[in-house]
């Protein structure tokens, strides 16, 4: 999805959340600085052409890791999960709010971290941006620039299947989804309502 496709979706999601439009500009700055390299072609080479799994972190994940099939893009901490079963993600689709020592493990052996900047997580950025070795994908849901991307979407999960789909997957395959979850608080209850919305525009209903 172009920025000029996303904007308007962006605009709603700033005046939804109250999340101010200077501050993930700001964040975005930030994470640019950080970035010694951009390696989405090696992401898009992953999953181009290819069934993505995009695995989500609701609670049904642990239950339903024999649907995984393909490329696997993890949201956030579902990668936890996943490398707890010794599976590996392709990518893992993360703002750092659930980062862990494992995450330097996954990223070391060959897993893509494709960070988000946004602007509650300056002070994440600048902790782990500069500790990851292997390779890196820097993304903002402002307006991109160089080397940052914006694929579209807003939460770990829906960012990763549009990053797939722009990325050319073949077909997307969700794992860990509950977007009908009621026992999360009001902020991600939104988030997940959003989340729904916005894969409908590339043709997925959760």
């Amino acid at each position: 999805m172009e920025f000029d496709e996303w904007e308007p979706y962006y605009q709603e999601i700033l005046e939804y959340f109250g999340i101010r439009q200077e501050e993930d500009e700001e964040a975005a700055r930030i994470l640019a600085s950080l970035l010694a390299r951009d390696d989405c072609q090696l992401l898009s080479t992953l999953c181009r052409g290819k069934t993505v799994t995009v695995c989500g972190n609701a609670p049904c994940l642990s239950r339903e890791l024999d649907g995984i099939e393909g490329c696997i893009f993890a949201a956030d901490a579902a990668s936890e999960v996943l490398w707890r079963s010794g599976i590996r993600p392709d990518a893992v689709f993360t703002d750092l709010d659930g980062a862990t020592d494992n995450y330097l493990a996954m990223n070391r052996e060959g897993t893509v971290m494709v960070i988000h900047a946004h602007g509650d997580n300056i002070p994440l950025l600048l902790s782990w941006v500069p500790l990851f070795s292997g390779p890196v994908v820097g993304t903002t849901q402002a307006r991109p620039f160089p080397p940052l991307h914006n694929f579209g979407g807003f939460s770990d999960g829906d960012r990763a299947a549009f990053a797939a789909d722009s990325l050319g997957a073949e077909g997307i395959i969700f794992v860990g989804f509950d977007l009908d979850d009621q026992q999360v608080d009001p902020m991600k209850r939104g988030k997940l309502q959003w989340a729904r919305r916005l894969l409908r525009l590339i043709g997925y209903e959760c």
